[in-house]
Formats: C-alpha cells, sequence, structure tokens
C-alpha cells in the first residue's frame, strides 16, 4: 500500500509540473477593464515572441477593446445550433490541438452552450490548464461562488453564473482590476459599458454608488486574501499539517445547507485549511421517503460542496448529535459548523434543544461550534 501510495504522489508531481499557468484578473463589476488589460497583456507577451492565442474575448461592441483584438492570433469560435439559432462558444479542443503557449480565455463565470463538452467555462479553463497551457482569465466578484449571498445582500440579485471558490485558489496569480465608484458611473455615463438605452437603467439599478463601493471592497478583500494565502502556502511549502480541521453538518434542505456550505467554505479559506461536510441522513430522510424535488436540492449542494473544494461524507443515523461527536473524535475535528434550528437540521438536531445537548458535548472536546443564520 505504502508503495501504490508513493507512486501516486510521484505521478501527481508529474501532472502538476506539466500543468499550465493560471492567471485571473479580477473586478468589482463589468466595465472595470479586466478584458483590456488581458489584451494589453497579450499584445506585449506577442511583441516578447510568446506563443499566445485568444481563445474566447468579449468585446460588449467596446470600440478601445475591439481595436485592441485586431492583429491578435485568435482560435476561431465552434458553431452550434441551439433552439433553432446558431451559436458561437470557445472550441476548447480546438485550442488544446493548436496548443499554444499562453490563451487569453474571457468570462470565466461563463454558462455554456447545452451540448458543449464542459456546463461551464471555468471547467473548460481547467481542462487546457491540465493539457499543459497557460490561461489568462477574468471574473466579476459577484460571480464568486463563496460570495454568491453576500453579493445578493449588496445589490439583491441573486447571481446564477458562479465560479467555485476552489478554481481561484488554483490560480497562480489574481490581480484586482481597480476603479473607484465615481470612475466606474463616469464610464458608464460615457457610454463605454453599455449602450446608451441601458445606461439609466443600469444607474439606478446594479451601478448605485453605494452597490459600487460596497462590491469594491468585496473585490480589494478577496484578492488580498487569495495573495496572503499564496504566500503562507509557499513559505510553508511542504509542511501538509492543518491546524484547524472543519466540519459542515447539513440536511437535504435546499438554500439552508447551501449557505452553511458556502460559510464554511469561506471560513476554511481564510484559515488556510481544508473542510468537510458531513450529510446525516435518518430514517426521516431516507432517499425513498425524500421527495424528489428535495433530493435535487441535496444531490446540488453536495456538488456545491465538492466544487468549493470540500471532502463530502454520508452517514445513516437517527442520533444525530451523537453522529456528530463521533466523527469529530474519529477526524480530529476542531471546528463545526451547522444552521440555527429554525432554518436548518430541524428533523436531525429537534431544534434548540438538539443543538444545546451537541454545544455541551462538543464544548467538553475543545470544539468549536459555529451556528450561521
Amino acid at each position: 500500500m505504502e508503495k501504490q501510495d508513493s507512486v501516486q504522489r510521484f505521478l501527481e508531481l508529474i501532472r502538476r509540473s506539466h500543468r499550465g499557468k493560471f492567471k485571473v484578473y479580477i473586478g468589482m463589476s463589468a466595465g472595470v477593464g479586466k478584458t483590456y488589460r488581458m489584451l494589453q497583456e497579450a499584445r506585449q507577451l506577442l511583441d516578447a515572441g510568446v506563443d499566445v492565442s485568444i481563445g474566447y474575448i468579449e468585446t460588449h461592441g467596446r470600440t478601445e477593446t475591439e481595436a485592441l483584438v485586431e492583429g491578435l492570433p485568435l482560435v476561431p469560435r465552434r458553431r452550434l445550433f441551439y433552439k433553432g439559432k446558431e451559436l458561437e462558444e470557445m472550441d476548447t479542443l480546438g485550442i488544446i490541438n493548436l496548443h499554444p503557449e499562453i490563451v487569453v480565455v474571457d468570462e470565466l463565470a461563463h454558462t455554456n452552450i447545452e451540448g458543449s463538452g464542459n456546463p461551464k467555462r471555468w471547467q473548460d479553463v481547467m481542462q487546457i490548464l491540465d493539457a499543459g497551457i497557460s490561461v489568462i482569465s477574468a471574473v466579476n466578484i459577484q460571480h464568486i461562488e463563496g460570495l454568491n449571498e453576500a453579493v445578493e445582500k449588496i445589490t439583491g440579485i441573486e447571481v446564477r453564473e458562479r465560479v467555485p471558490d476552489s478554481v481561484l485558489a488554483m490560480a497562480d496569480e489574481v490581480v484586482n482590476i481597480d476603479l473607484t465608484a465615481d470612475e466606474l458611473i463616469g464610464r458608464l455615463k460615457a457610454g463605454k459599458i453599455y449602450r446608451p438605452d441601458k445606461i439609466a437603467a443600469a444607474l439606478g439599478n446594479f451601478f448605485t454608488q453605494d452597490n459600487l463601493l460596497q462590491l469594491r471592497e468585496l473585490a480589494l478583500k478577496e484578492v488580498a486574501l487569495r495573495v496572503e494565502k499564496k504566500v503562507e502556502n509557499q513559505m510553508a511549502e511542504g509542511d501538509k499539517v492543518r491546524h484547524d480541521k472543519l466540519l459542515a453538518v447539513i440536511d437535504s434542505s435546499e438554500k439552508r445547507a447551501r449557505r452553511v456550505i458556502r460559510k464554511t467554505a469561506r471560513m476554511a479559506t481564510h484559515l488556510n485549511t481544508s473542510f468537510t461536510v458531513l450529510y446525516i441522513q435518518s430514517d426521516r430522510e431516507a432517499a425513498d421517503r425524500i421527495p424528489l424535488a428535495r433530493q435535487r436540492y441535496l444531490m446540488n449542494n453536495l456538488n456545491l460542496a465538492a466544487e468549493l473544494g470540500g471532502e463530502i461524507r454520508r452517514k445513516h443515523s437517527n442520533a444525530p448529535v451523537e453522529t456528530i461527536v463521533e466523527f469529530c473524535r474519529e477526524q480530529k475535528i476542531n471546528i463545526v459548523c451547522v444552521g440555527r434550528p429554525e432554518f436548518s437540521l430541524i428533523s436531525l438536531l429537534k431544534g434548540a434543544f438538539g443543538l444545546r445537548r451537541l454545544t455541551g458535548k462538543l464544548s467538553r472536546m475543545n470544539i468549536d461550534l459555529f451556528i450561521f443564520s
């Protein structure tokens, strides 16, 4: 078994050394200049003799951006018919076959047309990186999975297209493209972001001064966090000891469980550690007794946990408090995250009484309990 583990570790080292480098530009919203900056960088690389191509770029009809595209090597897009319309998507296999040294891929959070090789563009990027091609990409702060609820609280909008935090954690370099709220609003009013007929609506909804100030703060903090974690990882390279182990306990509810998973993942990022998601299935939650819609919620949440980098474990038990405690003892967990009893784990913890029992038992084991609303 030890020989097999050694071989696996060696293969993983080889794969990592062959993998492309990954650079991500982050901005507080559309219009800050992420695409423009990527194209500027592509031109500089091309002038320096580097084999760089444009895998996918979205100019949104902006004259300055379109001017920068001219003369850059472009990988032709795939043409697909969907619901009677001819649409274009990035040609991931075409990029891999062409195999440039670096490829520029815009709109990392984009959802691909049904029938594409991967559901999401970030999955295409992972495939390209695995093929040994370096990628420069971009994403807005509102599309980061772990910040979804924070962004919804600021803007009142639930963003559907999202990139897992674990994808950003893989980036070799994360760069913030920063503008003040006044500068961005000025660009919007000057027609440099949207067409004239969309400007008034944008100013009254997403592009308010207050929204932009809060989103800018989120973007600055996110990039600072990613840089800090990258430095910490480099300093501790080779040291695999984790001082904190996090556990999120969920049931089959939708938003309630999703909230606990996201907040646990964010905490794990801040602590520079991993986390586990434990789904406890009681007799009441047996697969044949959960409505089909609730089963879909559960699978969506478990997929979310995996995308955010969590390990997923399942336990069948009608004694959730004891199961959680025993799991913590076995796995040496020292931080447990659950939802408030009126929001989550109702059938498992039986409300506040079960939560008090769990709190007492974990306290005696010196395990911290975080209750998320």
